[in-house]
């Protein structure tokens, strides 16, 4: 996978601008929203029962995002998963903290059995779920594993991308794993092959991030930065500084 492919998908995503229905935790939906609203997608966050079939059935990928397991979400995860399954719908399971509380981790490994198209964790939340080799796990789960770090590694377990784009300032502001997880989410409603989707997601996000992280005095800063970074990408800054092999 190149530079060229990742901006393809880009330009892709820009013209369908998919929508992405994201049931995810309370702390990260604003950002969340305007990270998928820069890159050029569509959020939408509803998590009440009535509503969450129409809005899965009409969207283009679903993120299912374990930060705040309410029952209210809960609820709302049952319900949407059954709308996937029905329409071959991609989602993304993102099971965050699911390495701290013995309960979420009974509800992320219930979630990974019903097939998720990516999932995507850091190093501890997929060590606790599915194992520390993440191109086992990806064959044992039969699914593309996108595992966020220093490096990310994205891989269904026969063929792996690694990204090495980022910045270190993604740690000092909250909700930044969780806007990934729903870039997943948009770059799979335009790209069929999960490896490719995630791979090109991560780049995009890191390549993002790095360009914020440049010019950012402080978490603040950055966070705006990274938004903007996210909505001035092309494919000439793409191929300048994408890192991935």
């Amino acid at each position: 996978m190149t530079a060229a492919d990742v901006a393809g998908a880009l330009t892709r995503l820009r013209a369908q601008a998919p929508r992405v229905h994201c049931l995810t935790n309370a702390v990260a939906q604003a950002f969340t929203a305007n990270v998928l609203l820069a890159l050029g997608a569509v959020p939408s966050m509803t998590i009440a029962r009535e509503e969450v079939p129409s809005f899965v059935a009409g969207a283009g990928a679903l993120l299912v995002n374990l930060g705040t397991l309410d029952p209210a979400r809960n609820e709302a995860i049952e319900v949407a998963l059954d709308v996937v399954g029905d329409r071959a719908i991609p989602w993304v399971l993102d099971p965050v903290f699911a390495d701290v509380s013995a309960p979420r981790l009974d509800v992320a490994s219930f979630l990974l059995k019903r097939g998720p198209t990516v999932l995507r964790a850091n190093e501890r939340e997929l060590a606790a779920l599915a194992g520390g080799d993440v191109g086992e796990a990806a064959l044992r789960a039969k699914t593309t594993i996108a595992r966020t770090g220093a490096v990310d590694v994205v891989t269904d377990g026969t063929r792996t991308a690694w990204v090495d784009n980022g910045s270190a300032m993604l740690t000092k502001i909250t909700a930044t794993g969780c806007a990934a997880g729903a870039v997943v989410g948009a770059f799979l409603a335009v790209e069929p092959d999960p490896v490719v989707a995630a791979t090109a997601a991560l780049t995009v996000f890191g390549v993002a991030a790095e360009i914020a992280g440049e010019t950012a005095a402080g978490p603040g800063s950055f966070a705006v930065a990274l938004l903007d970074a996210l909505y001035s990408l092309d494919e000439a800054i793409l191929h300048e500084k994408a890192r991935l092999t």
